[in-house]
């Protein structure tokens, strides 16, 4: 396109791609659920580009995502469900009604009463729609299909507002030597297989409740520890291959030598 594009150019391609005379045979036979793991998918890779600081990569990520929401918007105005500009009018009534220091005379002062009233709000609306709070209970509402980590974390600020919390970081790292504690203990032999896989996950859950307490994205955290692994273990495989040889368990002893020089080489 020569001109400057639109978003009515995008859901005129979609429509295009979905018609059933001359559309797209691989487009046309998606539905929701297959379309599912690309929303997933292209909503990582927005976020692998601002970890990397690249804008122009940003750009492009964003526009894969905002196809996805076009693709599912497009399916549901065919079942006569509901069209994209609908989507549009909702999240736009939804804004306007969560921040009413921002559209109306509510005055709050910092982002913590305006969290605090935007959980208000939230709760207002589930009521709305016949679900009232107390019977959802105060975890009600966290997507099943979040990251773990993200899940976890998100549970556990909702057991917060009730009160469900520790007083201070001290206590979350009693908690977390309290589970490596149990971990250990699940290596006797006569212990169930079950039995671990429940305390590695006390012990993660417990993680994630530190890293909360320490101001730290868990989600975030184990995002940068990956990349800083694959860095660093990239380095001991070029360190290995300038002396002509190759990664094994016989190069130990040298693997762990280029892991250190990795991260010296970092610090």
């Amino acid at each position: 396109m020569t001109h400057q594009a639109k978003v009515d150019d995008l859901l005129a391609i979609m429509a295009r791609l979905r018609d059933p005379n001359g559309g797209c045979p691989w487009d046309l036979e998606q539905s929701f659920r297959t379309i599912l793991p690309y929303t997933l998918e292209e909503a990582y890779e927005v976020a692998e580009a601002i970890e990397q600081d690249d804008m122009l990569g940003l750009r492009d990520e964003l526009g894969d995502l905002l196809l996805q929401v076009v693709f599912h918007a497009r399916m549901a105005e065919e079942q006569g469900s509901f069209d994209f500009s609908d989507v549009v009018r909702v999240i736009c009534d939804k804004m306007i009604r969560r921040h009413p220091h921002v559209f109306s005379d509510t005055d709050l002062d910092d982002a913590g009463a305006v969290g605090a009233n935007w959980e208000r709000i939230k709760a207002a609306e589930r009521a709305e729609k016949g679900k009232p709070a107390a019977a959802e209970g105060a975890l009600a509402g966290v997507a099943q299909a979040l990251p773990a980590l993200v899940r976890a974390e998100k549970l556990q600020r909702r057991a917060s507002r009730v009160g469900f919390d520790w007083d201070g970081v001290e206590g979350v790292f009693d908690k977390v030597r309290e589970e490596l504690d149990e971990c250990r203990e699940t290596l006797a032999d006569q212990v169930e297989p079950t039995e671990r896989v429940h305390e590695v996950g006390d012990l993660l859950f417990s993680c994630v409740n530190l890293a909360r307490h320490m101001g730290v994205d868990a989600e975030q955290a184990l995002r940068a520890a990956n990349h800083r692994f694959e860095r660093r273990f990239g380095q001991v495989e070029a360190g290995l291959r300038a002396q002509g040889l190759e990664p094994g368990p016989e190069q130990r002893d040298e693997m762990e030598r280029q892991w250190g020089l990795a991260k010296g080489r970092e610090r």
